[in-house]
């Protein structure tokens, strides 16, 4: 009864062009919603298909065997670097700019001084080869993994996870979160699974056109079965959200859950409504007052702010050569434009520090570490040509676009997220949602910036699916 005085009170509040809006949105919901609930049960999946990647023509056999790697460096590299950074020419900042042009270059001079003089490429390299690397060729593609499994204890259900990382960041971003999804939770633990994707890092970069999300989910897939995996959960961000949807959408019987710091859905009616209705009456459809002060004002915060900040993805999706030959050659501009994304997509608010904020969350060996995995293996273009395939036709036209996720699902959503993404906009796309965690702090490199509450969010979800 409370509810509904709450509810009667508010409509009457609203202005009577609002309360026909209301009245006409809610009849016309009532005929699209009995639509999609008939939608809803088909049960569709992707077809998984099948890709060659390599250089050249595709042979009549593959070698599937998985091969120990290490990451190694030479004095060579490390004086061939010393001396590109010596020729820096750098600009001048303008003053009191921050971070709003991009990497203030009064900063940059700090970062570089600090890489040159100070950061250890040898020691950080010992630091990566802690735990097992590997290799393996799928589709014609050398594929770089990290795979670490947990210490053997009794009574302990060891669970394969794999993490699949963004651009621009790397497998290094686990690093902090290995330890701990490996650690015994009450009875669980994880066997975790660390692939580049490929154009990234360790990873081969693709001979041919058309490498996009859905043919790496394609070939992490194979990496699971090769690994001997028939059932396993995922987790991802930026990238590795789309990649790891992918594969739950081809082989669902194979995702036990899907775990995601990042999530778009952003179109159809339900959408348009909360947009006119949330901001005054969220509980009809679906919002919570937190989803409120993410959201809202929409303009400002999910298109003004996206707009602001999504220049490099428009030229990544279109001319990706073009924008990686700018920065391939040049280790200072290749810091800049990698470690500003870490800046502004840790908290937007860094924009006007001086320093961007960049210490706040991250060390710069941390930093300067994924710099030098872009640097010696120079993956820049090729993982900037990972936006151009995704990119070459209308995303909302795709395959996987129409395609529902019917596996357990958990959401960690950061509240300084690129976009935030209310639960019930998740609903739209996402049959089976198990956990939904509005976390306290944190941006868009969660395993990076919050290792422990990411991996705690992790562990409530998975046992909630296995009914712990």
């Amino acid at each position: 009864m409370q509810s509904l005085r709450l509810l009667k009170e508010s409509f009457f509040a609203l202005t009577p062009v609002q309360q026909q809006l209301l009245i006409g949105s809610a009849v016309a919901a009532g005929g699209i919603l009995a639509y999609t609930v008939h939608r809803r049960r088909q049960v569709k999946t992707i077809p998984l298909g099948d890709g060659w990647w390599g250089a050249g023509e595709k042979p009549l056999s593959e070698d599937d065997k998985i091969y120990p790697f290490q990451v190694q460096t030479s004095d060579e590299e490390i004086q061939d670097l010393h001396e590109r950074i010596d020729r820096t020419r750098y600009t001048d900042a303008l003053e009191d700019s921050g971070f709003n042009y991009g990497f203030n270059a009064t900063y940059l001079k700090t970062v570089v001084s600090y890489w040159r003089h100070k950061f250890d490429w040898k020691k950080q390299v010992a630091m990566l080869n802690k735990y097992p690397h590997f290799k393996t060729k799928i589709e014609g593609l050398d594929v770089h993994f990290v795979h670490v499994r947990p210490p053997r204890r009794e009574n302990q259900m060891v669970l394969p996870l794999m993490l699949v990382h963004g651009w621009p960041g790397s497998f290094y971003e686990f690093y902090k979160i290995l330890p701990i999804l490996t650690q015994n939770h009450d009875g669980v633990a994880f066997e975790v699974i660390c692939p580049s994707i490929p154009g990234y890092s360790f990873s081969e970069a693709p001979h041919k056109q058309g490498f996009d999300s859905l043919a790496a989910a394609r070939v992490f897939l194979k990496l699971m079965e090769r690994l001997g995996f028939s059932e396993f959960y995922l987790q991802g961000g930026d990238w590795g959200s789309l990649i790891t949807t992918n594969m739950a959408q081809m082989k669902p019987q194979c995702v036990k859950g899907l775990h995601l710091n990042m999530f778009m859905s952003t179109r159809g009616f339900k959408v348009l409504l909360s947009l006119i209705i949330g901001p005054y009456l969220p509980f009809l459809v679906g919002l919570t007052w937190e989803d409120v002060r993410r959201l809202f004002p929409y303009f400002e915060k999910n298109v003004w702010n996206l707009l602001k900040e999504s220049g490099y993805m428009h030229i990544q999706a279109t001319k990706p050569d073009t924008a990686g030959c700018a920065v391939n050659d040049s280790p200072v501009g290749l810091a800049a434009y990698l470690l500003e994304k870490f800046s502004t997509w840790t908290d937007m608010r860094n924009r006007d520090l001086a320093d961007g904020g960049l210490e706040r969350k991250f060390g710069l060996d941390e930093l300067l570490t994924n710099v030098m995995i872009y640097w010696t293996t120079r993956s820049i273009v090729s993982s900037m040509r990972f936006y151009k395939e995704n990119f070459k036709s209308n995303p909302d036209n795709r395959v996987d676009a129409k395609t529902g996720i019917i596996v357990p699902v958990g959401f960690a959503a950061f509240p300084a997220e690129l976009m935030h993404c209310p639960k019930a906009w998740a609903q739209i796309r996402c049959r089976n949602i198990y956990s939904y965690t509005f976390m306290p702090r944190g941006g868009h490199f969660a395993a990076f910036e919050e290792p422990h509450l990411l991996a705690s969010d992790i562990v409530q979800f998975v046992r909630k699916v296995e009914d712990f």
